[in-house]
């Protein structure tokens, strides 16, 4: 099985929601009607990361859940999560903490676990609008790693000229 692997990556606050959620909403149905097998990982760090993850949800549950999993990816154990498990594992496929990331101080913690996750992905699918933060720490570091990347806080996507981002010919950013 040919898995491909998709990473989230967005400033903590997002301005214009719903157009977000039906970026991300297309997006992430186009893949799962390519690909044979989609892994989304995903932070849980702001608003962006939680349209996401709930547009993966959806998209499982409205087109298919046999060929994709939502993976929770930590920076350390929260206290949330672990009073929270039951909540955390019914949401969640797969949650995981990164050990690099977990030795780390707590301020450098959350982008040693982003750059695991840019190293791991096939396509970044993203929300920057601004030149700081930690998101766009990121994306300068995917960029640098040669990864396809979608920014969906620009312009109108054309859903069917990113096709050729999904096979790896280009990114956006």
């Amino acid at each position: 099985m040919t898995e491909f692997t998709v990473a989230f990556f967005g400033h903590r606050y997002i301005s214009n929601q719903s157009l977000i959620e039906e970026r991300l909403q297309a997006y992430i149905e186009m893949l799962l009607r390519e690909k044979e097998y989609v892994t989304f990982l995903v932070g849980r760090n702001g608003e962006f990361d939680q349209y996401a993850a709930s547009a993966v949800l959806r998209a499982k549950k409205n087109l298919r859940e046999d060929n994709s999993s939502l993976v929770l990816v930590l920076p350390y154990m929260t206290a949330d999560c672990m009073n929270n498990k039951n909540g955390y594992t019914q949401y969640y496929d797969e949650i995981e903490v990164s050990h690099n990331a977990e030795k780390a101080h707590p301020k450098s913690a959350i982008q040693i676990r982003n750059r695991e996750m840019v190293d791991r992905a096939d396509l970044i699918l993203c929300y920057i609008e601004r030149n700081q933060g930690g998101a766009f720490t990121t994306i300068r570091y995917a960029q640098n790693q040669n990864k396809n990347i979608v920014n969906l806080a620009e312009g109108t996507s054309d859903l069917l000229s990113d096709k050729a981002c999904l096979e790896g010919s280009f990114y956006r950013y």
